[in-house]
């Protein structure tokens, strides 16, 4: 993996604002402690933890805190996990309920090493948080399961709302910054939701400053598009640590409009694009931004 031995000096744009004066902030901490839950906010160095925090929402990352993979964009450590938690999926639907979410994003580290990739997981937490809070709509931001259609299936008969899955990069760069990853596989993975529920709005996002061309952008979101993706999220990487590979470009802010306009050339139902984008990032108005047709 390369290393970040040499570290572009960071913009002035990149300064984002932050208040610890919250209550918020300390509700959604404690909560998280006592029902014994992992964000990705937190495990993943997110910029807009405390901005998510503020408003009562989270990324709540079922399956421990602990990854089978080494994707070398990533802070989430990586290690031999823990046997999953029987009582997460229920503790996730509390917290839910706790906070009074009309929209929940749910995550995970990847599970290689479960056979089911953990989607049984994310699928009885999706049914004890229709069983708590029926109204509330669910995305589930879900890895590959290892390309397994079953294992895809099982999380689809419970009807998430969102069936969100990052491409994370350009397809060039996949052996270097997704090293156990398949760029193809991830596409197929898209393509299979939608073909398995053409009513589920289907997600992805990628990251910029990763060595990536604009021709190969261009590529990216077109064989996003091909799989009939709906939303696409486009933001800035930000590299977590020194053992992380290092950021090749900084984007301007005027430059993601620019690849916004692009991605706005092809089919989606919503495309969102900015420094501090994530995945997870205002989900909820992306979902009824999708849904409504606007």
């Amino acid at each position: 993996m390369e290393k970040s031995n040499f570290v572009l000096e960071k913009p002035g744009w990149l300064r984002k604002k932050v208040s610890l004066n919250n209550e918020n902030i300390h509700k959604v901490k404690n909560l998280l402690v006592d029902l014994n839950l992992h964000t990705v906010c937190q495990s993943a160095k997110c910029p807009n933890i405390f901005e998510c925090f503020s408003k009562k929402t989270a990324t709540f990352m079922l399956l421990g805190d602990k990854c089978t993979r080494n994707c070398a964009f990533c802070s989430v450590s990586s290690g031999k996990p823990q046997a999953p938690d029987k009582n997460e999926p229920f503790n996730i639907a509390q917290a839910v309920k706790e906070l009074s979410l009309n929209y929940t994003v749910l995550t995970s580290v990847t599970r290689d090493d479960l056979e089911d990739g953990g989607a049984l997981q994310f699928a009885e937490t999706v049914r004890q948080i229709k069983y708590l809070m029926p109204e509330t709509s669910i995305e589930c931001l879900t890895p590959d399961f290892n390309g397994n259609i079953e294992n895809l299936n099982k999380l689809l008969d419970e009807k998430p709302d969102v069936l969100n899955h990052n491409i994370e990069t350009v397809k060039r760069n996949y052996k270097t910054i997704r090293a156990n990853s398949d760029y193809r596989r991830s596409l197929d993975f898209l393509q299979i939701s939608k073909n398995k529920r053409p009513d589920i709005i289907t997600k992805s996002g990628f990251m910029l400053g990763l060595g990536e061309k604009k021709e190969e952008i261009a590529e990216l979101l077109s064989d996003l598009n091909k799989v009939q993706c709906d939303i696409v999220t486009i933001g800035q990487y930000l590299c977590p640590g020194k053992e992380n590979f290092p950021v090749k470009k900084y984007y301007s802010p005027e430059e993601f409009l620019e690849i916004e306009q692009i991605a706005h050339g092809f089919n989606f139902k919503f495309v969102v694009s900015g420094i501090f984008v994530r995945s997870s990032y205002q989900a909820a108005t992306a979902f009824h931004a999708a849904t409504s047709g606007n």
